[in-house]
């Protein structure tokens, strides 16, 4: 397992999603569909029509970090609705840029408002130098701006490069840290404890916060990273339950492989529950799914197309 292939993310509407992917961000459409996908709705248990259109988007040239809108006939509440800053949920979209002055003096010459009148310049205690901002994106997600500032990531011709870490909140970090260890094979990239009011102006958490940051990928692959964080200091509403198909905002986390046998027999000899079936959608084709959640209840699919 290397980083994750896309995240399948609910729309209330494509077309507003894609201004801002395609116009804003400078990302492109791999494939789309206007019409129905009666088997991609089965593999969900959803009835029928409930999917009205779908399109896959990706950063210039990259085969990780990839966006999956489905935008559904009749959507539920966002997943992130009428949530705190801590609440329990897949919640940060984490796009590498570089030149960050310059890509928030664009989005806002273009109408965007940011979370906080200037970016935060943070040094990690075990040294990592990064520059990030955060702004409401569509659906409830939150986008945050990322620059590595003594690492290089390829970006496109708009200064944008593709999804690196997707942030999920947790509220105990350990057994999920396992979990992406022992059943998906990542290895752990960073793992600090932020605090400070830098961070905390940053993320808008209350006073005296930390959080405690572990990212999980593969060593020099900067795309389609997991990043895990608990919030100390604070107590979040479990919104998991929410992050399920039929609903707008991240509800599910995708990997792509070539032998998935081997996955079913680690999550076998791990005592793992998990769904097995085949499928065969509008825009990934024949395949074979394993779908199982994590500890804190994030719903991930492990795909072999067929």
């Amino acid at each position: 397992m290397s980083g994750w292939s896309w995240v399948t993310i609910g729309v209330g509407n494509l077309d507003q999603a894609l201004t801002w992917w395609v116009e804003r961000f400078g990302f492109e459409i791999e494939s789309r569909s206007d019409e129905p996908d009666r088997s991609l709705e089965q593999h969900w248990d959803l009835g029928p029509g409930s999917i009205k259109r779908q399109a896959l988007v990706r950063a210039q040239g990259c085969t990780l970090g990839k966006l999956h809108f489905v935008e559904f006939r009749e959507p539920e509440e966002t997943v992130r609705a009428r949530a705190s800053v801590f609440d329990l949920c897949p919640k940060n979209l984490d796009i590498y840029v570089n030149d960050m002055p310059r890509r928030v003096a664009e989005l806002r010459a273009a109408g965007v408002e940011f979370r906080t009148d200037t970016y935060s310049e943070v040094t990690a205690p075990n040294g990592v130098r990064f520059r990030e901002i955060h702004l409401p994106g569509h659906d409830d997600i939150n986008f945050v701006l990322l620059e590595l500032l003594d690492e290089h990531v390829t970006t496109g011709p708009m200064g944008y490069s593709g999804i690196g870490p997707l942030v999920t909140i947790v509220s105990d970090p350990e057994p999920e840290k396992a979990f992406y260890r022992d059943h998906l094979g990542l290895e752990i990239l960073h793992d600090n404890i932020l605090d400070g009011p830098a961070i905390e102006k940053m993320i808008g958490l209350p006073t005296g916060s930390a959080l405690n940051v572990s990212i999980w990928g593969k060593p020099d692959q900067h795309l389609g990273q997991v990043e895990i964080i608990a919030y100390m200091g604070t107590h979040g509403a479990n919104l998991y339950p929410r992050a399920k198909p039929g609903a707008r905002g991240i509800f599910q986390l995708n990997w792509s492989v070539a032998d998935i046998d081997l996955t079913l027999q680690k999550l076998s000899a791990l005592g793992t529950s998990f769904a097995d079936s085949l499928s065969d959608t509008r825009l990934f084709g024949p395949a074979r799914t394993l779908r199982l959640l994590t500890p804190a209840g994030f719903s991930l699919e492990i795909h072999q197309p067929l």
